[in-house]
């Protein structure tokens, strides 16, 4: 089955999964497709990282009933390390996915990138 290695999934923020196949046809480069071609995939995944640890730590800070202004300092912190990542995210989606699916002439593609977009700056 060729199409399974061209599918595609995206998790929304209300937790739902969006899976969708960039055609039958194989790419012609290397048997993913331009799945795994995301430069920024370790970069993205360091910082989702230090994103959930930061978390956790205001989570504590919650549970020992540090001062609201620390915690929402902390959040707002935490808020814009999720928006670059989601930048970087986009960046790296725009180079690679959004490129190809031009060249394969995929509007799907494209209008779920905007979708995204649209929610992301939400």
């Amino acid at each position: 089955m060729s199409h399974t290695e061209d599918m595609h999934v995206h998790i929304l923020e209300d937790g739902t999964v969006i899976e969708h196949t960039h055609g039958e046809h194989s790419h012609s480069h290397g048997s993913h497709g331009h799945v795994h071609s995301h430069a920024q995939t370790k970069s993205v995944l360091n910082r989702l990282s230090r994103a959930i640890g930061h978390m956790e730590s205001i989570k504590r800070m919650v549970e020992e009933g540090r001062d609201c202004t620390e915690v929402l300092i902390q959040l707002s912190a935490v808020k814009s390390a999720i928006n670059n990542t989601g930048k970087i995210i986009l960046q790296d989606h725009i180079e690679h996915c959004i490129v190809d699916a031009v060249e394969h002439g995929d509007k799907d593609a494209i209008k779920e990138l905007e979708r995204a977009i649209d929610r992301f700056v939400k």
